[in-house]
């Protein structure tokens, strides 16, 4: 993880903050912590204004999510603007099939901070897109989380959450900017309307 000092960023994208990992007994393990750093990171860029996405998945039927249901919900509360929109997804990549990279260009970002739930899938999917679509991506280790990783069939031992989001991390290679830290993330305003 990087120690160095971490250049601003434009962006904002919250990954599946939504009821349904977030509150209750099926909660991810460490929510509360992401939670914090969640809300840490939307406060200061909102100050900044700097462009904020947050990223609702639409669930299949019968999924905590799914559309409609109490867990599809997001769990924060969001501050309707032009730089501050929610976009639904039906797949881990925020990318697919939505207009956040037609938002990303006409807002002239070039640099984004991702956060949220799950590391392995829509968090590892949308910054993995994002890189290949050569934007800048800030991945604080502290902002993110998942769900420990049952043990597979014939094995006795599962994954922790905390090992599965530090494999999510090692799995997007150098290209992507690690801190530690949420609160080690600056922010500026993107520089196109909004």
């Amino acid at each position: 993880m990087s120690e160095n000092v971490v250049r601003p960023v434009e962006a904002l994208i919250v990954v599946d903050v939504q009821a349904a990992f977030f509150e209750g007994e099926e909660a991810a393990p460490h929510a509360a912590a992401v939670q914090e750093r969640v809300e840490d990171l939307l406060d200061r860029a909102r100050a900044a204004g700097a462009l904020i996405v947050h990223l609702q998945n639409d669930g299949a039927p019968g999924t905590p999510d799914e559309p409609g249901t109490a867990g599809w919900e997001l769990h924060l509360p969001v501050t309707p603007s032009p730089r501050e929109v929610v976009i639904r997804k039906t797949e881990d990549d925020g990318f697919h099939d939505t207009p956040l990279g037609a938002l990303l260009t006409e807002t002239g970002v070039r640099s984004l901070v991702v956060c949220g739930v799950m590391s392995e899938m829509c968090v590892l999917a949308t910054a993995r897109s994002a890189l290949e679509r050569e934007y800048r991506v800030v991945l604080p280790h502290d902002a993110h989380g998942t769900y420990d990783v049952p043990p597979a069939p014939g094995e006795t031992e599962g994954v922790p959450a905390a090992m599965a989001s530090r494999v999510a991390e090692w799995a997007l290679g150098d290209e992507v900017e690690i801190v530690a830290y949420a609160k080690d993330v600056p922010f500026e305003e993107a520089s196109g309307p909004a």
